[in-house]
């Protein structure tokens, strides 16, 4: 961890930072998945309350009507629609991103927010270890699939919610599924690891397009995602776990905070690439910054996805 990274981290948790611009997003398509709860759910209240249009993929589509009706009791005027997606499965991201496609004639901000924290080992549907499959492999299929319809509605964003648990991660292309030997918090580290790397390559692949990509921390937040934790880290650490993140972690709308700087604040319009925390940018760890890596692994990551029939 860098000096200025751990500094940010302690301001974060101290201080929870509010995004304080107050764009607005009439006429504008959002995307975002995982959005039926926690700090996806937030990010959809706030973009939706400025006017966008926003679209959230969910892998269970009546949770995620239940929360577009929230979002429309808290917001009357707001324009949410639901759609199923199921990061897991190859097939369904592929149509999820053809019906998107189809409906929709812009994309102006993708928010790849959707993941899972520190699972007993499993696998997707296409056989890969869940927390790499759904966290990086999922969002970087379904934001290939719906690029080109990104990069006509300029000026746009891809936002990825990542962790500061990147820190411990270590991707090993030799044993992407962690056969060797699986523990669940590295293989989140992993993923989140992932996510960093993506977004600078992205980043790399869409200069002077008007796309422009961010990843972030949000923050330590008390969302359902860190429901495994209190199991893989044992009872006992497992109870004080729950009493300290009721007691002092950021609630989902804190959390949010970061996600929805990145997507909406006119200050960083013309950053692309870089990784965030606390509403600022931060550098990440060289890990993070290995510009050949990202490409590399850009590369594996496409031939994984190319590996799986498109009919499963």
């Amino acid at each position: 961890m860098t000096v200025a990274e751990f500094l940010v981290l302690v301001w974060d948790f101290l201080f929870k930072p509010k995004c304080t611009s107050q764009a607005k997003l009439h006429n504008k398509t959002v995307i975002i998945t995982g959005g039926n709860a926690g700090i996806g759910k937030e990010t959809a209240l706030d973009l939706a309350a400025r006017g966008a249009k926003v679209i959230l993929g969910c892998r269970d589509r009546e949770k995620g009507k239940k929360a577009a009706e929230d979002i429309r009791r808290q917001v009357p005027q707001a324009n949410v629609t639901v759609k199923q997606l199921d990061l897991a499965s190859f097939s369904s991201i592929r149509q999820f991103a053809a019906e998107i496609l189809k409906s929709e004639p812009q994309i102006h901000i993708l928010i790849n927010n959707a993941g899972i924290m520190a699972c007993p080992k499993s696998k997707t549907v296409d056989g890969f270890e869940t927390q790499m499959g759904v966290n990086h492999l999922g969002h970087f299929l379904l934001t290939n699939l719906l690029l080109d319809k990104i990069k006509a509605s300029t000026p746009s964003r891809i936002v990825n919610v990542s962790s500061a648990a990147y820190m411990a991660g270590k991707i090993s292309l030799s044993d992407i599924n962690m056969e060797k030997g699986y523990n669940p918090v590295l293989a989140y580290a992993n993923s989140k690891l992932a996510n960093i790397l993506f977004t600078r390559e992205l980043a790399r692949k869409l200069e002077g397009t008007g796309v422009t990509t961010y990843s972030l921390h949000p923050g330590s937040v008390d969302t359902e995602l860190s429901a495994h934790v209190k199991f893989t880290i044992g009872r006992i650490f497992g109870f004080f776990y729950y009493v300290f993140s009721k007691l002092i972690f950021k609630n989902p709308k804190q959390g949010a905070q970061t996600t929805i700087y990145c997507a909406v604040d006119e200050k960083v319009a013309n950053e692309s690439g870089l990784y965030y925390n606390g509403c600022r940018s931060v550098e990440p760890m060289a890990k993070a910054k290995d510009d050949a890596f990202a490409k590399k692994f850009w590369e594996f990551s496409e031939h994984l996805i190319e590996s799986v029939p498109h009919s499963s």
